[in-house]
């Protein structure tokens, strides 16, 4: 599965051309596809940035772009009374990874009968991950998803455990590895986070030769001038150049 759209829901028209163009490529490659967005980025370096147009603005262009494009969609939850009207609109919901471990913010995601999809924190070992999927199923998830994106080394930088992915996967549920977080170097531009966008290809080929089911990738027409995780996000005119090989990875691993 191909989890991908825009860092931020900058604007109506701005998830409508990601959508389009994505859900066109991942037809073609023969990815099912859920459509990503954020209505508020409530983790960001500086106070003084862009958060996003807020839960409600946010949900109607998650709505519209589900209802125009026929395809799922996901968002990202920080606290428990947003789970029940996100979950409203939404087929899965994401809990970011810096609150991976809070108990009434999972209990709240699995009691909607949504799907939950949480990001493993930067700063937990794989094996700890087992944790919360047996947190999610004592409060009777629908569905459980674990998310790959990098794990703390030293400042400002992340590295991905490979091997982390199977450990994850053995707990019983699908994983998905998140591409262009992973790349992230958080803090590092000052006021907001660095990357390394151009390690983002080989990371993503590395996770599907290992066995995932899902890829998340955040993606932009001008990553420069996105209103956040600008260093990470892909462009949007090379996503094909992302995902080919990708695709061709799988096939031949599912061979």
């Amino acid at each position: 599965m191909l989890i991908a759209g825009p860092c931020l829901a900058e604007s109506h028209a701005l998830c409508e051309e990601i959508a389009g163009t994505v859900q066109e490529l991942a037809r073609e490659l023969g990815f099912p596809y859920v459509f990503k967005a954020s209505y508020d980025k409530a983790n960001r370096s500086s106070g003084g940035t862009v958060r996003g147009a807020g839960l409600d603005a946010g949900l109607q262009i998650l709505a519209a772009i589900k209802e125009a494009f026929s395809v799922p969609v996901t968002t990202d939850i920080h606290l428990p009374d947003q789970a029940a009207p996100v979950a409203e609109v939404v087929d899965l919901l994401q809990i970011p990874a810096f609150l991976c471990r809070q108990s009434d913010l999972l209990e709240a995601a699995a009691r909607t009968g949504r799907a939950v999809n949480v990001k493993k924190g930067q700063f937990l070992a794989p094996h700890d991950t087992k944790n919360i999927v047996e947190k999610l199923r004592s409060y009777e998830a629908s569905g459980i998803m674990l998310t790959e994106r990098g794990t703390s080394f030293g400042y400002n930088t992340l590295v991905v455990d490979m091997p982390g992915l199977e450990i994850m996967r053995g707990f019983g549920v699908p994983v998905c590895f998140d591409a262009t977080h992973s790349a992230q170097r958080p803090g590092a531009a000052g006021t907001s986070s660095g990357g390394v966008r151009e390690s983002i290809p080989a990371m993503a080929r590395a996770a599907v030769a290992v066995g995932i089911d899902a890829l998340f990738v955040e993606t932009h027409p001008d990553p420069a001038n996105a209103l956040s995780d600008a260093a990470t996000q892909w462009p949007l005119a090379r996503l094909r150049e992302l995902l080919e090989p990708a695709a061709e990875i799988h096939r031949l691993r599912s061979r």
